[in-house]
């Protein structure tokens, strides 16, 4: 990275614009968030496109799909795999090179625009006292900036639609719910975890049905574009489906694989499958724990619980549990959030200013340390929510479950 005291410094400001915020109470408008969210996003967009440095997997996987949709080629097959998702992604960065954007700013635009687009939507799934504060959190938020500008991952566009869904959900509205649930599957595959819990927020089966088919809709339908659009051979579309979803065992780099592996990457199948039914079991014990709670406290402790016990895990993944914390914070939410934004900013701007070898060695210390944020996370789970019946009186609850509670 060429500029890394002026990132960090972006970075910074807008963790203790967050902090501040929560110590004087403040309450900015939708408009104040959006022009301090906008105005961020724009300066670390303009510094990331004009960067000698690019993320490897933006340059060999992201933009080699791009560039297939503009040559009529499926983007699975054409990288060999490296871009492992539907093409709707892609479909979108084909759009950027085609208007003749450089990539370094085409890649990102998607990824920026969701990003924006999830500052009102937490304001709107945190509710009641709870919206100023937390679209402000969220416009401001370290980890949402890294992921979204400087590394283009495609989360923040699975989150938008994610969260979208939920607030569907949360107003009864299943085939809404189910359509905006199958485009977030389809810009990642990581969501289907959730599914249990988006039907749960809906009132009866029929909603429950409604929704698993827009659900299953969505996704099918940006499958079968790709023989139409990109020109391939239905003969090859069971091969496309072998790799979609699909990932490489590679450990190594966050919690109790580092440890295991020295700090090191490595290609581990068993420690890896070891860990997948380690991770599923969890999250089936975290669902059943907290089946009592408020369903966005459960989604938190999900997708907190799925980051302590993962196997293999990428710094972005710790974008997917910022909406749901910042929208219903616990004790120790805010200190992890701060905890985990300057592990991931080690990686992403400190790392970045060594050689290969250089970079090995530091990583060794770097995904170690991980345990830190990992210890923090735990006390950061909705402990409390799990016992305690749902309020709808605190800060969080949405009209609908108050006008259902009759308070």
């Amino acid at each position: 990275m060429d500029h890394p005291i002026f990132t960090a410094s972006v970075l910074a400001a807008g963790l203790l614009l967050t902090v501040v915020a929560q110590w004087r109470g403040w309450r900015p408008s939708l408009r104040t968030a959006l022009v301090v969210g906008i105005g961020l996003r724009l300066i670390l967009l303009t510094s990331a496109a004009s960067d000698s440095w690019q993320p490897i997997d933006f340059l060999d996987s992201f933009k080699p799909a791009g560039q297939a949709i503009l040559a009529h080629q499926d983007p699975v097959l054409a990288t060999q795999g490296s871009w492992h998702f539907l093409p709707m992604i892609p479909y979108l960065y084909a759009l950027g090179l085609r208007a003749g954007l450089p990539w370094e700013i085409a890649g990102r635009l998607v990824t920026v625009a969701a990003d924006i687009a999830l500052i009102p939507l937490v304001g709107k799934l945190a509710g009641g006292r709870n919206v100023s504060s937390a679209r402000f959190a969220y416009a401001c938020s370290p980890i949402a900036l890294m992921v979204a500008v400087i590394h283009g991952q495609v989360e923040p566009v699975a989150l938008m639609f994610l969260v979208a869904a939920y607030l569907a959900a949360r107003s009864g509205r299943g085939g809404w719910a189910g359509a905006l649930f199958g485009f977030a599957l389809s810009a990642g595959t990581w969501p289907i975890i959730l599914l249990p819990v988006l039907l749960a927020m809906l009132p009866d089966w029929r909603e429950r049905i409604s929704s698993l088919i827009t659900t299953g809709a969505i996704p099918v339908f940006f499958l079968a574009t790709m023989p139409l659009v990109v020109h391939v051979p239905w003969s090859d579309m069971l091969n496309v489906a072998r790799y979609l979803g699909g990932v490489r065992p590679i450990v190594g780099e966050w919690g109790w694989t580092a440890w295991m592996t020295g700090g090191n990457w490595a290609l581990a199948p068993t420690a890896a499958g070891i860990g997948q039914i380690v991770l599923y079991t969890t999250l089936l014990a975290v669902m059943w724990l907290w089946r009592r709670a408020d369903r966005i406290d459960m989604t938190s402790a999900i997708l907190v619980a799925f980051m302590i016990v993962t196997p293999r895990m990428g710094a972005q993944y710790l974008l997917w549990f910022v909406p749901f914390l910042i929208a219903r914070p616990t004790r120790f939410s805010r200190a992890a959030l701060a905890l985990a934004a300057v592990w991931a900013g080690l990686g992403y701007i400190y790392l970045t200013q060594f050689s290969d070898t250089g970079w090995w060695q530091n990583h060794q210390w770097w995904s170690r340390s991980s345990i830190a944020v990992i210890a923090l996370l735990i006390l950061a789970m909705p402990w409390r929510s799990r016992r305690a019946p749902y309020d709808p009186a605190e800060p969080g609850a949405s009209l609908p479950q108050v006008l259902t509670t009759g308070n």
